[in-house]
């Protein structure tokens, strides 16, 4: 342990001596550093106070090239430092002021500048009132991840996170919330990009306990990069809940009731100045019933006992999920945040369970027992982060975070006789406690207009207790010690020290590489019954490897290759004997190892006039491979044990092929097929000590299919359907399942609410899951009938107003490269999406990459037009502007009718449709209006791809998307 800290402390040290290199501190250029700097300030020409928070740019006058930045404080004044000689200009701009230049300020001799105070006059059209709205693509793609936009999704609402992740493309999401990435489970689940104890503890409770309605987008990662932890030898799947960065308040209130659950949510947001809180709860009720049988049968010492199984189960469950959070501004440089989050999970099953038990076809017993199993927990999430900005996309943050999960899995099992009366009882108590305690330091910073370097270090202190024992009564609840079944204890105690570097590297001619490189040290101590258990601690280097070619405008190749670890569960680990089911008994195994995984990916995105395409092949290998096995039990007849054991290897080969298809401007579908061969082998050891080889293999497949169409009047219609095939394990396969879902949702026309409906599996009375085991002594089929026929009524409702506010930076406990992002931003005209915590270093980028295209233009003059190429231009471009309130990325559809231009304009203002369009040769104009906000724009046919837009404010170029 002391070890294992000392590192702690020289890998941290060795981040901050990186964030505080010479030429790289506060207030530094990325040029050549100086000892002069530019002041003012900046004022309202009509109160005569300080504009806070008005974005200032420095120009090289001679070149024209942004070299510098920043804001105003609140008393309006700026300072830009450690500038050297030469020509400068300055522009000022704020939302719904006039912008300012300031040209021909001199620096000589390295003698400061001190400017005259500036007035900002507001503008001719001021937007009385905002609605702030999105509409992107459903399906975006970037270097090393699928990003699902759920925010469109309508069908989610008064669901929860597995109903969302059903629908996302890689994924596979069985009846009961297990996820995996291409045909593996051993995933990394995060939610904002912070782990939870929660997830660790079990993926699928995590999902039930999140809101379908506060998801924003879900990102897959296939090919991760070093600054994630090495943990998810599958993939990563990281959760963006909704943020705000509006100022003022707001209330949303939604619900739902349907026949197989209903949801209650309140969440709101109060930001005034430097200081935002945020308070939300959400709870949701589901109920549901359960049809089972299992035919299984085991062969030891040449007796074949045959065990068939019937259980009529009911199911309900509570969940959730309350956060209480708060950013603040310490000034325009530093930033601080935190929150608290607190989820809570109750699900009970009541179920009767008949078992008759044959011995050489002859019925050798029979049991009726009444089950009634109760699984609760209570999550406590605590962080606090701190973020420094020294220039644009150079930036130190400090992060923290605390984990706390209590989970109870407890189960009383009364026997019956034929009659249902009363035999005897069977209690078992299982008392978890998983807890973890983060610290994380990352430095970024660039080098010059096309490389990015990045350096972290992360320690993680786990702990995983089990407290466990098993009660009896022959009368009812007069509950004694059981001293025929062990009660137990386990401590475990899992601490990993890290440290990566990552380095990424952009050509002119739109190649990207990333590489990095990581390092984990993980220290495990653990007893049981106080006794200790010997797992020797261990060493990995992790490297990956992403590699991506813009080919033209619309086609773009990725190469990824990532090594990954993937670390036992608290499942996996607890040596509590669940004999809740007497002929299906599971225990864990605290003994397994880490498996260790190969990973490598070829994908290929394009688009083929209005349908984007993405396919791409895989391929994955597994040493030391974790997997569920089971073997019969000698003294109990018919009974299987399953536990947990490193078998051996795991090899996967597969594709994966999705499709969006924009039909029209309100109808698009999408969807999927996600196949793969997986082979299975290595050594199973039974409770005898003996150690056969088992072997498998075969396809496991999936699909999904989606349609979304908007009506006039605020109507929309979606429909969804999804089907997961067989999943190949060591000893057999479990069974497939689909579902089906429409929804009809109407938009109330102040866009502050909407109300709908939505049906599923409405044709069927449930689905039948069967799963097929085989090996060499026994063999199971099992059947489960889940009755999941549903109608449900969604409502929401949004109180108060906001207004623009600068966005403000934040940083946290994650487990992501979005800041470099294997460098997809860098090539120009990739898709955007993600984390919004991360939007400013992108957007940064983005500016520096399209200086020239998307410079503001300067007050009072006007650059000529080319002439231009009279090309048909219709369909949909992407440009990013700089405004305001910073880099504005906006969409355009545009369809030409003869000299007639028609389509919409996206900003993060809304989505406006274009009015007086005309096409004139290779020049074409049009105007918009936002509220009473009036602008005119002129635009130039570049080339096949390649647009010039502009009106009086700015001017940019814009990239063909579709």
């Amino acid at each position: 342990m002391k070890k294992l800290l000392l590192s702690l402390s020289l890998l941290f040290t060795l981040v901050f001596s990186y964030a505080q290199f010479p030429g790289q501190s506060s207030g530094t250029s990325l040029r050549t550093k100086g000892i002069a700097r530019i002041a003012g300030t900046v004022l309202d020409s009509e109160g005569g106070s300080g504009v806070e928070f008005a974005t200032i740019s420095l120009f090289l006058t001679d070149k024209n090239e942004l070299i510098d930045g920043t804001i105003t404080d609140d008393k309006g004044k700026f300072s830009l430092n450690d500038l050297i000689d030469g020509n400068y200009y300055i522009e000022i701009s704020y939302l719904g002021f006039e912008k300012k230049v300031l040209e021909n300020i001199v620096i000589e001799k390295e003698r400061n500048v001190d400017l005259e105070a500036v007035a900002l006059s507001q503008g001719a059209n001021v937007l009385d009132e905002v609605t702030v709205t999105s509409d992107r693509s459903l399906i975006e793609e970037k270097v090393d991840r699928m990003v699902y936009n759920a925010e469109k999704d309508n069908l989610a609402k008064g669901g929860d996170a597995a109903d969302v992740l059903r629908k996302v493309p890689l994924l596979q999401v069985d009846l009961e919330g297990n996820v995996s990435i291409r045909g593996s489970s051993n995933i990394r689940v995060l939610i904002n990009n912070k782990p939870s104890t929660i997830v660790a503890a079990s993926i699928a409770d995590a999902l039930k306990m999140l809101p379908a309605d506060m998801i924003k987008s879900v990102e897959v990662i296939t090919s991760p990069s070093a600054k994630y932890d090495a943990e998810g030898s599958g993939g990563i799947i990281n959760i963006i809940t909704k943020k705000n960065d509006l100022e003022g308040y707001y209330l949303n209130l939604n619900t739902g009731v349907g026949l197989r659950g209903s949801n209650l949510g309140l969440n709101g947001s109060y930001r005034r100045g430097r200081f935002g809180l945020t308070l939300g709860g959400f709870g949701r009720a589901f109920y549901n019933k359960a049809e089972t049988d299992i035919t299984q049968a085991t062969t030891l010492n040449d007796m074949v006992n045959l065990t068939k199984q019937f259980s009529d189960a009911s199911d309900n469950g509570i969940f959730g999920r309350y956060n209480l959070g708060f950013d603040y501004d310490l000034d325009k440089t530093q930033f601080l945040s935190g929150g608290i989050r607190y989820g809570v999970r109750r699900f009970s099953r009541d179920q009767l369970q008949t078992t008759e038990i044959y011995r050489n076809d002859e019925l050798f017993s029979t049991n009726l027992r009444d089950i009634n199993s109760l699984r609760y927990s209570g999550t406590i999430d605590l962080n606090l982060d701190y973020l420094k900005s020294f220039k644009p996309q150079q930036e130190l943050s400090i992060s923290t975070l605390y984990s706390r999960t209590n989970e109870n899995s407890n189960f009383v099992s009364d026997n019956l006789d034929a009659n249902q009366s009363f035999l005897n009882s069977l209690k078992n108590l299982d008392d978890n406690l998983n807890e973890e305690i983060t610290l994380q330091a990352d430095f970024i910073t660039p080098f010059g207009d096309n490389q990015i370097f990045e350096v972290g270090a992360k320690g993680i202190l786990r702990m995983v207790n089990s407290d466990y024992s098993y009660l009896f009564a022959e009368t009812p609840n007069s509950f004694t010690q059981d001293f025929n079944r062990p009660a137990g204890t386990l401590d475990y105690s899992q601490n990993v020290a890290a440290a990566y570097t990552s380095y990424t590297y952009s050509t002119p001619s739109k190649y990207t590489f990333k590489a990095g490189l990581r390092w984990e040290r993980t220290a495990i101590e653990a007893t049981q019954d106080n006794e200790n258990i010997q797992i020797p601690d261990y060493s990995n280097l992790v490297p990956s490897i992403n590699a991506s070619k813009k080919l033209g405008g619309l086609t773009t190749l990725k190469l990824g290759y990532n090594r990954r670890i993937q670390r036992p569960w608290l499942r996996q680990l607890n040596p509590n004997v669940n004999i809740q089911n007497s002929q299906n008994i599971e225990v864990g195994n605290p003994n397994l190892r880490p498996e260790l995984t190969d990973n490598i990916e070829l994908a290929l995105s394009t688009m083929v006039k209005k349908t984007y395409l993405n396919i791409s092949v895989f391929g994955r290998l597994t040493d030391n491979a974790i997997n569920q096995i089971r073997f019969p039990i000698d003294s109990i007849p018919g009974a299987i044990l399953s536990t947990y054991e490193n078998i051996g290897r795991e090899q996967a080969i597969g594709m994966n092929l999705f499709a969006n298809i924009n039909i029209s401007d309100k109808w698009s579908v999408n969807g999927g097929v996600d196949i793969d061969y997986a082979r299975l082998n290595g050594q199973v050891t039974g409770l005898d000590g003996t150690s056969i080889t088992a072997e498998n293999s075969g396809f496991n497949y999936g699909g999904r299919l989606m349609s979304q169409l908007k009506l006039d009047g605020g109507w929309s219609m979606q429909a969804f359907t999804f089907m997961r095939g067989r999943r190949v394990e060591l000893q057999g396969n479990r069974g497939g399942f689909g579902m089906y879902a429409l929804g009809v949702n109407k938009d109330f026309k102040n866009d502050r609410g909407s109300y709908g409906i939505a049906l599923e599996n409405f044709a069927s009375r449930g689905w039948n899951v069967r799963s097929e085991l085989d090996a060499v002594a026994f063999s199971q089929v099992s059947n489960m009938y889940l009755l999941n026929r549903s109608v449900k009524i969604n409502f929401t409702y949004k109180f108060g107003q906001m207004d623009f506010r600068n966005t403000r930076k934040t940083r946290s406990v994650r487990n992501d490269d979005l800041m470099g992002d294997g460098g997809g931003d860098m090539q120009g005209g990739g898709m955007q999406g993600g984390n919004e915590s991360a939007a400013p270093a992108r957007n940064n980028r983005a500016a520096r990459r399209n200086n020239q295209a998307a410079k503001p233009a300067t007050s009072g003059t006007s650059t000529p037009m080319p002439e231009g190429k009279a090309l048909d231009f219709s369909g949909t471009w992407k440009g990013v502007a700089q405004g305001p309130m910073g880099e504005m990325e906006q969409t355009f559809v545009f369809s030409i009718d003869g000299e007639q231009l028609t389509g919409t304009i996206e900003t993060r203002m809304g989505k406006q449709d274009i009015k007086n369009g005309k096409v004139e040769g290779g020049q074409f104009s049009f105007e918009v209006t936002f509220r009473n906000f009036n602008i005119s724009y002129n635009g130039v046919v570049l080339e096949e791809n390649k647009l010039m837009l502009k009106n009086e404010r700015m001017e940019m170029t814009l990239d063909r998307v579709q």
